[in-house]
């Protein structure tokens, strides 16, 4: 059974969330659900509910491209957090490959790494 998202990562991806939810623009909307994304990688059900935000918001925007896109990462982000498959730093955007490696902006990589530790100190 996968571990659970640590709570510093949760807290994390959580306001981001909510960052999005109360920005006013639309490029700041998408800014945080990408941080989200990228938090949510390896942990399916919120990798998919990050992607869920996107759909919506793509939908808002009219953006049917994007909205498309979104789709299909709802039927392939889960399962491949499970199988351990997401491409770390992705920002989930249709713009961006499914399979595309990209860097983890260095305040996620911090709350990432804090979250590895608390799960690698619990397992103990």
């Amino acid at each position: 059974m996968p571990s659970p998202m640590p709570p510093t990562v949760r807290a994390a991806f959580e306001a981001e969330l909510r960052q999005a939810r109360t920005a006013t623009e639309p490029e700041a909307r998408w800014t945080s659900l990408e941080r989200a994304h990228i938090l949510s990688q390896s942990w399916a059900w919120p990798h998919t509910r990050a992607h869920w935000h996107m759909f919506v918001l793509a939908l808002r925007c009219r953006d049917r491209k994007e909205a498309w896109g979104q789709v299909i990462r709802l039927l392939v982000g889960g399962p491949g957090s499970l199988m351990g498959r997401s491409p770390e730093g992705n920002t989930g955007r249709t713009r961006v490959g499914l399979k595309t490696v990209m860097p983890v902006p260095d305040d996620l990589a911090a709350i990432l790494a804090e979250g590895e530790a608390v799960s690698a100190a619990r397992s103990r």
